[in-house]
């Protein structure tokens, strides 16, 4: 079963649908935000609905408004040309994992299912977590670890797994996580969900894909059109924050030739806008969930 859509109202309503406007959600899932977005179009509407994972098609809804592209949005550029689309009204992103991918315990992203190690969001890819896992020089896991799972130790896990491997690979999600808490800091759950989400992220080159989105977005959305994304983790959020606020990922303003700062968009949400403790009880997804809105600056 594929999540419950996170903060459903917040997000559909900052879009600010017109209803016979164009739209895309370029992380489709279980369609709850696509099929909100599609009861305030009406007949010339449209959405483009995006998702890397071939499973996500099987939620698609029978209406010849949608179109589904089965593709990573780091792709939106290239797809909307494609299907001749230059310009759209606006832009939905729930970045990260869906409940249903780590639910599907083959798919091996989770701790708590023994399955071999996988953690591809699009199967057609060829790096899995066993790649990585078994691969990767010391200094490049300590890399993973350290930029992508913020783990403290991560010098010593990096050590700890290349000791286990030289003995035999290291093949299922239950052998890394042993492996694994044998070096773990603070608490142990928090830890392994770490090393878990660093390697997940360099499986599926999750960061550098935002990048490639948020870049193309500035392109892709009309003046006035707006970009609303939800992220869960600092990562994630940090590069949301520094791109709507900066045109860039470096966190400094740039300056055209007359000294004039370069702004592609205007903030909506000064500050990123954190889902309800009565939503949080239902759905505990939407605890680490931080949803900023930017709108398409029209110079």
């Amino acid at each position: 079963m594929y999540h419950v859509p996170v903060m459903l109202k917040e997000t559909v309503d900052a879009l600010q649908i017109k209803p016979d406007g164009v739209y895309v959600d370029v992380t489709f899932g279980g369609g709850g935000h696509s099929k909100k977005i599609l009861e305030q179009l009406n007949e010339k509407g449209s959405l483009i609905a995006f998702d890397q994972d071939a499973d996500a098609a099987a939620n698609l809804m029978d209406d010849e408004r949608v179109l589904f592209v089965p593709a990573n949005y780091r792709h939106l550029q290239r797809f909307l040309r494609a299907y001749e689309i230059d310009q759209v009204d606006g832009i939905l992103a729930d970045f990260g994992i869906s409940s249903y991918q780590i639910d599907e315990g083959s798919r091996g992203f989770a701790i708590r299912f023994d399955a071999p190690l996988d953690m591809r969001m699009d199967k057609r890819q060829a790096l899995t977590a066993l790649q990585v896992v078994n691969s990767y020089s010391e200094v490049q896991l300590q890399d993973v670890f350290s930029k992508y799972g913020e783990i403290i130790n991560s010098k010593t896990l990096a050590i700890r797994i290349a000791e286990a491997r030289r003995l035999q690979p290291i093949k299922t999600t239950f052998e890394l996580r042993d492996i694994a808490r044998q070096v773990a800091k603070g608490n142990e759950m928090s830890y392994l969900a770490q090393v878990f989400q660093a390697i997940r992220i360099e499986v599926n080159d999750e960061l550098q894909a935002i990048r490639e989105f948020l870049a193309q977005c500035a392109l892709v959305l009309k003046p006035g059109a707006r970009l609303v994304t939800l992220s869960y983790h600092s990562l994630e959020d940090r590069l949301v924050k520094d791109f709507t606020r900066n045109g860039n990922f470096t966190g400094e303003h740039q300056k055209d030739d007359f000294g004039n700062i370069y702004r592609p968009f205007k903030l909506i949400t000064k500050k990123p806008q954190e889902a309800s403790a009565e939503e949080i009880k239902i759905n505990s997804r939407a605890r680490s969930a931080k949803m900023r809105v930017a709108e398409r600056n029209t110079d």
